[in-house]
């Protein structure tokens, strides 16, 4: 006799469940909030010039209501409304926000434009989470004696290399560990906090937003300029939005609200306390609320705190880039898959060693975390301002939100973002200025690109022989037929691609079936594999294939030709050709686009990946016809 499980067995398989996406969540969306102790009290009072108990329960109020507005209320209670399908991050918020306008509008370029730049900032924020993370958790062994000094950059460089070197073998087996010691982390530092609060109760006092009101209108400038570094509490809330379609909104939420933000208050509220009544405590509040017995063992749990925060940030700079190149943002670059059954565990080489050779120039320039922290906060700040306008634009647009109602709360958001903004301008001339040249170098990239493409399908299409008008010329015996399935790899198909006029040119020859297939992404983050393909038959035995993929699938077409079987429209690889044209792109005397832009899309053109690698096409079934092409 059969047997049903219990509502119970049901309930407890849930709750497992739930408990290691909570567990995943710790270690994956919340590594880069949860070092930001490390630095963020020091880089306060830097800021102030000096430590009283005013200012001590001013700026712990401001980093309360910072973690409140900005984590607790915008990103955990808001803006994790605005996903599509489940996904999260700038360039999914994004597409969504592009479905209010008409394509070719100045609207609709001025939302791709910001949504471009929210994630060009994202790599200027992943280059210096890593450096400042790993720098400020080493630094702790100068607490336990100044003989570990010199020994503080070169084991920072150490850490980071290797942490780029293991890269390409995939994060699958160490990040099963990044929950349970990421947990660890948060229990800890939370304790420590507790314990210092036990002996200073009145620290709890700076839980009123008045203090930090106080402090602010005590002295404007100097206030102003705290807010640069208040914002360092907040560094990683953007994390929560953009891991969402990794473990889902409730979990993201119950481990924020239950786990995280509590340690760190109290971890925040432990260092204030220490500080009251030991102001010589600031050369590093965090590590001194440390016992002297457990200063190494924290040490190296901070190490390993700091380069899970890392990964985080490298994994989200992979993640952004396969988007940007699915969105057609960037050009095809190299993407390894490092696990067979885990889509999202992908390692991008160029961007590795880019972010590497930068964040060694970052630890060798700035040395010390507190010189770091005068660069940290303007692309955060930006990428969070740029989200605010972005879910504006959605929510009314299109989620129907009342207006005024949604003008009201992202109002008060969008005040807060650009507060801690033009707080951060203060720091450009002290190293501000990286992250935005990386964010600029990325951006300049990512719209050259866009302008490139739309130059080269124009000229394409001013030259282009419908594909209509090709199929009226073609008679019974003219052009001869020959056996075999010919599969050319087209970016429109309603127009003769150059590679089949090459090849009628040169062999005098069509194939007996003749396929032009598209592969296209679309706006949304995945693709069921039952509308993944569209065929279209068209007279002549030529045929039309559109490959859908999502910003978040794998494009494969040795796959698609199998789903083709499944719909009676087989394929036999030892009879099929599959034409790739490689074009050379030249500079002309005309078109929209700069001298210097042109240049810079030629050398991205020549140096992206083959259609033949990119797509996984048979390489000993692959024909490329060259061909030449000015823009």
């Amino acid at each position: 006799m059969a047997q049903t499980a219990s509502p119970e067995h049901h309930t407890d398989g849930h709750t497992a469940s739930r408990r290691q996406l909570v567990l995943g969540a710790l270690g994956v969306v919340y590594g880069d909030i949860g070092t930001s102790p490390l630095y963020t009290i020091k880089q306060c009072f830097n800021a102030l010039g000096g430590i009283t108990p005013p200012s001590i329960y001013g700026v712990l109020s401001l980093i309360t209501w910072a973690l409140v507005s900005v984590v607790t209320l915008k990103y955990v209670s808001v803006i994790m409304r605005a996903d599509n399908r489940g996904e999260g991050g700038t360039l999914a918020l994004t597409t969504l926000a592009l479905r209010v306008s008409r394509p070719g509008t100045k609207f609709h370029w001025w939302i791709l434009a910001a949504g471009l730049l929210g994630a060009s900032l994202f790599y200027g924020d992943g280059v210096i989470t890593p450096a400042i993370s790993v720098l400020s958790a080493v630094e702790g062994l100068k607490i336990a004696t100044p003989a570990f000094e010199p020994f503080v950059i070169p084991l920072t460089i150490a850490i980071i290399v290797v942490l780029f070197m293991v890269q390409n073998r995939g994060t699958g087996r160490v990040g099963g560990y990044f929950g349970p010691v990421t947990a660890l982390w948060f229990l800890t530092i939370g304790l420590l906090g507790a314990i210092e609060i036990v002996r200073e109760p009145e620290i709890l006092l700076a839980l009123n937003p008045w203090y930090g009101l106080k402090l602010l209108l005590h002295d404007p400038l100097k206030g102003f300029a705290l807010m640069g570094a208040v914002v360092l509490a907040v560094t990683g809330a953007e994390a929560l939005y953009a891991d969402m379609g990794h473990f889902g909104r409730a979990p993201i939420r119950f481990a924020w609200l239950s786990f995280v933000f509590p340690a760190l208050l109290l971890n925040y509220f432990g260092q204030g306390a220490l500080l009251l009544h030991d102001h010589a405590a600031i050369e590093n509040p965090f590590f001194l609320l440390v016992p002297d017995w457990g200063l190494y063992p924290m040490v190296a749990l901070a190490a390993a705190a700091t380069v899970i925060a890392s990964q985080a940030v490298i994994t989200g700079a992979f993640s952004m880039t396969r988007q940007a190149v699915l969105l057609g943002y960037l050009p095809r670059f190299e993407i390894r898959h490092t696990s067979e059954t885990a889509i999202g565990q992908i390692y991008v080489p160029k961007i590795n060693w880019f972010l590497l050779v930068a964040v060694v120039a970052l630890v060798l320039g700035f040395r010390t975390s507190d010189n770091l922290g005068s660069a940290y906060g303007i692309a955060v700040t930006g990428t969070m301002s740029i989200d605010t306008i972005l879910a504006l634009i959605y929510m009314i647009g299109v989620a129907g939100w009342n207006r005024l109602g949604a003008v009201l709360i992202f109002g008060f958001f969008l005040t807060i973002d650009l507060a801690f903004f033009s707080a951060n301008l203060l720091k450009i001339e002290d190293g501000g200025w990286f992250p935005l040249t990386i964010a600029a170098v990325a951006f300049t990239l990512m719209v050259t690109w866009l302008r490139g493409r739309e130059a080269l399908l124009a000229e394409r299409w001013r030259e282009a022989l419908p594909l209509d008008n090709f199929l009226a010329t073609i008679k019974p015996d003219r052009p001869p037929r020959v056996p075999g399935t010919a599969v050319f790899m087209v970016p429109n198909d309603r127009i003769v691609p150059t590679a089949l006029l090459h090849n009628l040119k040169h062999n005098k020859v069509l194939h007996e079936r003749v396929v032009l297939m598209k592969v296209e992404t679309i706006d949304i983050p995945h693709v069921p594999e039952d509308q993944r393909i569209e065929i279209k038959h068209l007279e002549h035995n030529f045929h039309t294939v559109t490959v859908s993929y999502g910003f978040m699938d794998e494009p494969n077409i040795p796959r698609a030709l199998a789903q083709l079987r499944l719909m009676q429209f087989r394929f036999n690889l030892l009879e099929t050709s599959f034409f790739v044209g490689r074009e050379k792109v030249v500079i002309g005397k005309e078109g929209g686009l700069w001298t210097w832009r042109k240049r810079l899309f030629i050398i991205m053109h020549r140096t992206m990946m083959s259609a033949t690698e990119y797509f996984r096409i048979p390489t000993n079934r692959v024909v490329e016809l060259g061909g030449q092409v000015e823009i």
